[in-house]
Parts: structure tokens; sequence; C-alpha cells
């Protein structure tokens, strides 16, 4: 495809118009996530010691991972979803939201049935100081209750954005985090309950906004004309193998994902509280990143699952253009945005000394991030609608290899060495996913299964 072809695309109203109405609504959502993280931080950062900060960062991470672990019901069910939505197939349609509420409520069962071992094993292995392992135990054990709407509200999600609609789960998104927010300031400043107060928050934060997910996966259901439930569970076994191998693979993905982000967080307590206290206030500017990027990467799955699923080539190439060209826009706003106003912002999300001087140490890292991230996030939108698990796992895999090996080689650098490992980690996976792409568009095997 010549650079006159691509101008020639990139031109087209309705293009950037289709992406767009998918995107921004992605894009606002997402940003209120890791703004929500800013809150917990501003909120506890201002508290009088630095432990408070560090032990909400060890909880909440330890949430994370098993939440972002089980982050397949999402993905899988969007992909699925919008391969079904394509092809106008409305039983299929209605057999993968069954399929993946009932994994959610399995899975949410067993977290809670064992998360006092998952606790006693995480906390027994960190090196961080007694007081933020108090603090990160007390977080997760309220946390934790949060478990069947978080994970409901995955296959919410994925099943409305996989429909088309991306106006719904932004506000399903804004509610979660509008409520956590004004609870965080409540509980937190408020009533002084501190830990807790925030873990609290964001319990009740998930099942608000799992509410109105099940309304609006109600309305979309009738719209829609589907099968009513109860006839649909002798078809829940439809596909299912294909199901469970996807989610397989998006699982084992994940595994990786979160060895990664996991072990820079741990390792970073290694180096002590202001550092751990500092990376903290970084990754949540790394998750206005993520976010950021990945409401293209949402709104790639939705398009380019609808393409796979009607077989539409040409409509799956322009999209790929439109949703690079937009892609690349946001990440030179955020190294712009980082670059000039980095060191504006941390003090903004802390005024202790010691976490706000370290935090500005390791800023130059984070400056680079958005260029060199945004590729695999776009990349894992194209693959996730593809429903291409396969490769994704196989990507994030060489990615954390290379993570803990540049880590080791360079550890002398402490800090410094942790964060050189993120970099590298980020730019391998869209290297690899693009090379992949490549190969399977050439091969005109992209659309086979």
């Amino acid at each position: 495809m010549d650079n006159l072809h691509i101008l020639q695309i990139l031109s087209d109203k309705a293009l950037h118009r289709r992406i767009l109405l998918l995107a921004l609504p992605m894009v606002l959502s997402n940003i209120t996530v890791p703004l929500l993280g800013l809150v917990d931080a501003a909120v506890i950062g201002h508290l009088e010691h630095a432990w408070y900060l560090g032990g909400v960062a060890l909880g909440s991470t330890m949430i994370s991972v098993v939440f972002w672990l089980l982050g397949f019901l999402r993905m899988s069910t969007t992909g699925l979803t919008a391969q079904s939505y394509g092809a106008n197939n409305s039983q299929q349609l209605a057999v993968v939201l069954t399929q993946g509420l009932f994994m959610a409520l399995s899975f949410a069962l067993v977290f809670i049935a064992f998360h006092p071992l998952i606790a006693d094993l995480v906390f027994s292995t960190s090196d961080a100081s007694e007081q933020v392992k108090f603090y990160g135990q007390q977080y997760f054990s309220v946390r934790v209750w949060s478990a069947p709407a978080a994970l409901i509200n995955f296959v919410l999600l994925g099943w409305l954005l996989g429909t088309q609609n991306a106006k719904a789960p932004m506000w399903m998104v804004v509610i979660v985090n509008a409520v956590n927010i004004i609870l965080d300031l409540v509980f937190v400043i408020g009533l002084g309950w501190k830990v807790e107060g925030a873990a609290l928050a964001s319990v009740i934060a998930d099942y608000a906004g799992m509410g109105f997910g099940l309304i609006c996966v109600w309305n979309t259901w009738r719209q829609n004309h589907l099968p009513v439930m109860t006839l649909l569970l002798k078809d829940i076994s439809q596909g299912l193998g294909r199901f469970i191998k996807l989610n397989r693979d998006i699982f084992l993905r994940s595994l990786c994902l979160q060895a990664a982000f996991t072990f820079m967080t741990f390792q970073g307590a290694n180096f002590g509280d202001d550092v751990v206290a500092a990376n903290a206030v970084l990754m949540s500017f790394l998750m206005i990143i993520s976010y950021a990027m990945d409401g293209f990467a949402y709104a790639m799955e939705a398009l380019v699952g609808k393409a796979v699923g009607a077989r539409d080539r040409l409509h799956l190439s322009h999209s790929l253009i439109g949703a690079f060209f937009w892609g690349l826009l946001i990440c030179i706003a955020l190294t712009l945005l980082f670059a000039l106003a980095g060191a504006s912002l941390v003090e903004l999300i802390t005024d202790i000394s010691q976490v706000v001087n370290t935090a500005q140490i390791y800023l130059p890292w984070l400056v680079a991030m958005p260029l060199v991230s945004v590729w695999c996030f776009l990349f894992d939108g194209i693959f996730i609608g593809a429903t291409k698990g396969e490769e994704m796992r196989n990507s994030m895999f060489y990615a954390m290899c290379l993570f803990f090996a540049t880590f080791f080689i360079f550890s002398d650098m402490g800090n410094h060495a942790l964060w050189l490992a993120m970099l590298s980690f980020m730019a391998i996976r869209g290297i690899t996913l693009g090379v992949i792409l490549y190969q399977q568009w050439h091969k005109q095997c992209f659309f086979v299964e």
C-alpha cells in the first residue's frame, strides 16, 4: 500500500467518525480509571506517613494482579461478541454472554474462598517494611469482596463493546470511578477510615457499576430480540472449546504481564519505602498512558472483530490505518505532557518531600514510555478482536523474558533497572505482534482460524 493510498484513506471523514465514536468514549472513561488511582494516591499520600501510600500500593497491586489475570473475561468476550455481531449470529451473541457470566461468578467464588491463603503466601514473601505489609493486608482483606461485581463487569463491558456500543461501557466505567472517588473523600478524609476506607469505596463502586451494566445489557438484549436466557442453558456448551482455549491463552498472556508489573512493585519495595511510594505515583501516570491508549485498543477490538466476523478485509485495513493515526497523535500528546509538566504533576499527588524527590529522579523513564508503548496497545486490540490468543500469549512470554533479563543484567542500577526493564517490555510486545501481523496479512491467513 503506497503513501498516496494511505493519505486517501486518512482523508475519509466517515472512517475517522467510526473510529472516534468507538474510541473516544472508551478513552474518556478509561482516563477516569487512573484518575481514581491518582485520587487514591493523593488522599492517602497526604496522610502523615509514607507507609499508608506504600500499603495501598501493595494491597491494590495484589487485587489488580488477580483481577487483571482474569481480564481475559473481558477480552475474549469482546472478540467473540464482535465476531458474532459481524456475522449476524444472534444465537451465538447470546451464548457468549451466558458463558462469560457463568465463568465470572465461578472465578469470583473461588477467589473469595481462597483469599486468606493467597494473602498469607504473598505477604510472607514480601521484603517491604512491617508497616507497609500491615496496611497492604488491611486493604486486601476488604477489597476482595468486590470480586463478583468486578469480574461480572469485565463480561458486561466486553459484551457491550462487542456489539459496537461504546457509550454504555463508558458510563459504566465513569459511574464506578465517580462513586469510588466520592466515597474515597468521604471515607478517608471525612470519616478518617484511612486504608480501609479507600478499599471499601472501591467495593461499593464495583457493585454500582455492575447494576448499571446489567440494565444496559438488558436493554441491548431486548433491542436485538435475543433468546430468553433460560433457553440458552442447553446451548452453553456451544463453542465452549474455542472459548476455553482462547481464555487459556489470554490468561497465560495476562500471567506474564502481571509477573512483570508485580515484580516491579515488590522489587521496588526492596529499595525502601520512599522508592515504593514514588514508584506508586509514577505507575499511576503509567496507567494514564495505558488507559488512554487502551481506548483505541478497545475500538480496534470491536472493529476488527466485526470485520473478521463479516470477513471484510478492506474494512479491516482501513480501520487499522485510521486507528494507528489517532493512536500516534495521542501518544505524542502524552509524551509532551509528561516532559513539560511531569514534575508539577508529581507534586500534586504527594507533599512528602522524600517521595517527591525520589519520583522526579525516575520521571524521564515515564516521558519515553508513550512513544515506545503505543504499538503494543494497538496491536493487542487487533489480535483480541481477531481472537488470536496464541499469538498474544507467545508475544507476552518473549516480552516477560526480556523484562527479567534486562533487570538482572542492569541490576546494579537499582530502581533505574526496573524502569529500563519496563520500557524494554513494552517495546518487544509491539515489535513481536507487528511482525506476526505483517506475516499473516501478506500470507492471506489473518482471517483463517
